[in-house]
Parts: structure tokens; C-alpha cells; sequence
């Protein structure tokens, strides 16, 4: 059982409500637009860390984090990218991967809006954990937490961070 903290869009901004959130967790996640190399090695100091570059990321962020990662873990097929699209309507970048092979966990970031949906076509989970940082249209910023237990996905808890200012 791993229990996996997920964010998204923090566009290099550090909130100490982190720690709390992911003290908990085994491991962080993020779907990109970190934001700096400085906030990526804070998250790394914290838990075991594993991320994607997103299109504000620079030279170094790109050259640390790969654009999409595959990996499976608890048994769960994990593919994460930042720009992602939804069930329905997946980007042209990502689209021939996801139908190609579908993982059982798709993670994108991107759009600041947070939202689950079960892709009842290709048999996947997918989340977009909204925005963490400050940056963007978002109101509120959120994160996700949830549980990876032999091929399972459960105990999951949308976290509102506090309003966007």
C-alpha cells in the first residue's frame, strides 16, 4: 500500500501547508508547471518524488523531469503528462499512447480545473489535481491524496489548499 500525494501548477510557489498535507504520504506526485529547480528539490527533500515538466517549466526543470512518465506501482499502471485533455477529449499528444496501451491511472495537470473521471472506454482513472500554486484563473487551490493498494485506487480526498489570491 502506498498513499500518494498529488499536485499540479505550482508555478513555483511554495506553501508550508504542504508538509502537513503530505506528511501522511509515501510518496508526491506532480503533473507539471513546477515552476523552478528550487521547488522541485524542496518537494524531493520531502518525500520521495516524482514529477513531469509542463510548458512554464525551464531548461532545468525539462532536463530533471522527463514530459511523460510511465511507471507502475501497487500493481497500478500510472501514466502522467501535463497537458492531458480529458475522457473524450485527450490531447493529440498523448492521445496515441493512452489508446495504444491504456494504464489505469491517467494524470495530467494543466488546465487548473481539479477533476476525476472514469473513462469507461479505455477502462482508466483520471485525475487532475487542479492547482496548487497562485498563478491562473483557478479560485481555489487544491491537491489530491489517495491510496495505491495491489491494482486498487481508493481513499481519495480532494483538498481545498485556500483561495487563490
Amino acid at each position: 500500500m502506498k498513499r500518494i500525494g498529488l499536485l499540479s501548477d505550482t508555478h513555483g510557489y511554495w506553501d508550508d501547508k504542504y508538509v502537513t498535507y503530505f506528511a501522511p504520504c509515501d510518496e508526491i506526485w506532480h503533473a507539471g508547471d513546477i515552476g523552478s529547480m528550487e521547488l522541485a528539490d524542496r518537494f524531493e527533500a520531502l518525500k520521495p518524488f516524482r514529477a513531469v515538466y509542463g510548458n512554464i517549466d525551464d531548461y532545468k526543470t525539462r532536463a530533471a523531469y522527463p514530459q511523460t512518465l510511465r511507471f507502475t506501482l501497487e500493481n497500478v499502471d500510472v501514466l502522467m503528462t501535463h497537458i492531458g485533455g480529458y475522457p473524450g477529449r485527450y490531447d493529440p499528444s498523448i492521445r496515441a499512447q493512452l489508446y495504444a496501451r491504456p494504464p489505469k491511472l491517467f494524470i495530467a495537470g494543466h488546465s487548473h480545473i481539479l477533476k476525476v473521471m472514469y473513462d469507461k472506454k479505455l477502462e482508466c482513472l483520471h485525475m487532475n489535481p487542479g492547482a496548487a500554486g497562485k498563478y491562473g484563473f483557478h479560485r481555489v487551490r487544491t491537491l489530491l491524496r489517495f491510496v495505491l493498494d495491489e491494482g486498487d485506487i481508493r481513499e481519495l480526498e480532494v483538498i481545498e489548499i485556500g483561495q487563490q489570491v
